[in-house]
C-alpha cells in the first residue's frame, strides 16, 4: 500500500497545463472583477451630472458597492469553506455581472446603490476564493508569482475599463460601460468546468474520484491504483468556529494587523480609484487626459503585482510588503506637489498604482500563506472584509475633503500618509506562525493538524 501526501505533491509540482488552466481562469475572473469596480469610479464626474447629486453624495453612492463587497468577503468567503468553492466563484460572477449591468439601466440614484450593493457581494466573494484555490495548487517555490499574476487580472480589468470607457461614453453614454459588465455571465459554464475543487474540501466530503483526477492533474507522472492511501498533511483547524480560530495559537497580533494593513492599502486603493479622474480634472487636465491617469494607475498595479511576487519568492515577503507601503505613501504625496511636467505625472501615477494595487495582491498572497488551510479563506474573507471598511471610507472621505475645494495637496496627503501606518502594521506581523514557513523549517505537525483520507 502506497501512502501518498497530495498537499506535498501540490507543494513540489513542476507546473503544468494544470496550473496554467486554473491561473488563467481565476485571472479572468480577477479581470471582470477589476473591470467592474474601475468603472464606477472611472464613469463618476458623468454620473455626478446626470443623477446631480454632490460629490459627497457621490461618496455614499460609490461605496455602497464597498459594503456589498465587506459582506461578500465576509459571508461568501466563509461559505466556501462549507459549500465549496466553486459554487461560490460561480455565484459570484453572476451575482457582479447581472447586478453591474442592471445598475446602468437605473436612473434613480438609490435604486443604483442598490444595485452596487449587491454587485459588490460578488465582488467581494469572490477575491478570498481565488486567493485561497491558488494558493492552494501553487507550487510552492512560484506560490507568491502566481498569485500575484492571478490578481494582475484586476488591474488589467481596471485597464480595460478605462480603455473602453472613454470609447463607449463618448459614443453610448455612460451607461453603456456598466452593461458591458453583463458579458462574463456567459463564461460560468466554463469558469464551472475548469475550476479545480478545494483539496480538504474533497477529502472531508469522501469525493474521492475527484481526488485521484486532480492527484493526476497535479502531477501527470502519477499512476494511481486501488490500495493508494492519499494523506492531505498540512497545518489545518478542525474547528465548528474558523473564526475564533484566527486568534489562536498566537495569531491573534498577526491577524489585526493583516487587517489594519488591508484596511489602509484599500483606502489608498478606492480613494484612487474613485477620485483619481475626478482629481486630476480639477488640476487642470481634460477629461480624456484624466482617464488616461486611470489606465496608467492600473498598468501601474499590474506590474506592481508581478515585480512584487517576483522578489518576494526570492526575498523575505514581509520586507517587500513594508517597502511597497513605503513607496505608496511618498508616491501618492509627491502627485498632490504643484505643477509637476506631465511625464513625471505618469510615473508617480504608475508607481502609486504599482504600490497600491500590486501592494494588496501581495498582501493577499501573504495572508493566503500565513492560515492554515482549514481557516485560510475564512482568515483572507476576513482580512478583506475589514479592509473594505477602508474602501468604504475613502470615497466619503475624499469627497468631504473634495467638496470645500480643499488643496490637491490635502487630499494626496490624505490618501497617501496612512501608508506609513501600514508599513509598521506589516513589521509587526509574527512571521514564524506562517505555515509554510514552519514547514519549510521542519517543524513536526501534532495529530489534530492533519487531515486524511483513504482510498
Amino acid at each position: 500500500m502506497r501512502q501518498i501526501d497530495i498537499h506535498a505533491m501540490a507543494n513540489e509540482a513542476r507546473l503544468n497545463a494544470f496550473h496554467y488552466r486554473a491561473l488563467i481562469v481565476c485571472a479572468l475572473i480577477m479581470m471582470f472583477d477589476g473591470y467592474d469596480l474601475v468603472v464606477a469610479g472611472m464613469a463618476l464626474p458623468w454620473t455626478m451630472k446626470e443623477m446631480v447629486i454632490s460629490s459627497t453624495s457621490a461618496g455614499f453612492l460609490v461605496s455602497s458597492a464597498l459594503v456589498g463587497m465587506m459582506l461578500g468577503n465576509v459571508l461568501l468567503g466563509t461559505m466556501a469553506d462549507r459549500i465549496g468553492r466553486r459554487w461560490i466563484l460561480a455565484i459570484c460572477v453572476a451575482l457582479f455581472s447581472l447586478f453591474t449591468a442592471a445598475a446602468g439601466l437605473c436612473k434613480d440614484p438609490v435604486l443604483f446603490g442598490v444595485a452596487r450593493l449587491f454587485a459588490g457581494l460578488g465582488l467581494g466573494g469572490a477575491m478570498p476564493n481565488v486567493v485561497a484555490l491558488m494558493t492552494e495548487y501553487a507550487p510552492q517555490r512560484v506560490r507568491n508569482i502566481l498569485v500575484t499574476l492571478v490578481f494582475s487580472g484586476f488591474s488589467v480589468g481596471g485597464m480595460l475599463a478605462a480603455a473602453l470607457g472613454r470609447s463607449l461614453i463618448e459614443s453610448y453614454g455612460w451607461r453603456s460601460v456598466f452593461i458591458a459588465a453583463a458579458a462574463p455571465v456567459l463564461l460560468i459554464p466554463l469558469i464551472w468546468k475548469s475550476t479545480p475543487e478545494s483539496l480538504p474540501f474533497l477529502v472531508r466530503h469522501g469525493r474521492h474520484a475527484e481526488l485521484k483526477r486532480l492527484a493526476r492533474d497535479i502531477s501527470p507522472s502519477y499512476r494511481p491504483s486501488d490500495d493508494d492511501m492519499l494523506v492531505f498533511t498540512a497545518p489545518d483547524v478542525r474547528c465548528g468556529m474558523p473564526i475564533r480560530q484566527l486568534f489562536a495559537r498566537g495569531r491573534c497580533l498577526s491577524t489585526l494587523m493583516f487587517w489594519l494593513s488591508c484596511f489602509i492599502c484599500l483606502f489608498m486603493v478606492y480613494a484612487l480609484s474613485s477620485w483619481l479622474t475626478t482629481l486630476m480634472a480639477r488640476a487642470g487636465h481634460s477629461s480624456a487626459s484624466a482617464l488616461t491617469f486611470v489606465l496608467v494607475m492600473n498598468f501601474g498595479g499590474m506590474l506592481g503585482a508581478i515585480v512584487s511576487g517576483w522578489l518576494a519568492d526570492r526575498l523575505n515577503i514581509r520586507y517587500v510588503l513594508t517597502g511597497m507601503y513605503l513607496l505608496a505613501a511618498v508616491s501618492i504625496t509627491l502627485l498632490g506637489h504643484g505643477a509637476l511636467p506631465v511625464m513625471l505625472l505618469y510615473v508617480l501615477v504608475c508607481l502609486s498604482g504599482a504600490a497600491t494595487i500590486g501592494t494588496q495582491n501581495l498582501t493577499n498572497a501573504y495572508a493566503g500563506q500565513f492560515y492554515p488551510i482549514g481557516i485560510r479563506t475564512t482568515g483572507v474573507g476576513w482580512m478583506l472584509g475589514v479592509g473594505r471598511g477602508g474602501a468604504i471610507l475613502s470615497p466619503i472621505a475624499i469627497g468631504a475633503l473634495v467638496s470645500p475645494g480643499q488643496s490637491l495637496q490635502q487630499c494626496f496627503w490624505a490618501i497617501g500618509g496612512p501608508g506609513l501606518v501600514a508599513a509598521l502594521a506589516i513589521l509587526l506581523i509574527r512571521q514564524r506562525h506562517t505555515p509554510s514557513v514552519a514547514s519549510e523549517g521542519g517543524g513536526v505537525l501534532s495529530d489534530d493538524e492533519m487531515v486524511s483520507n483513504h482510498l
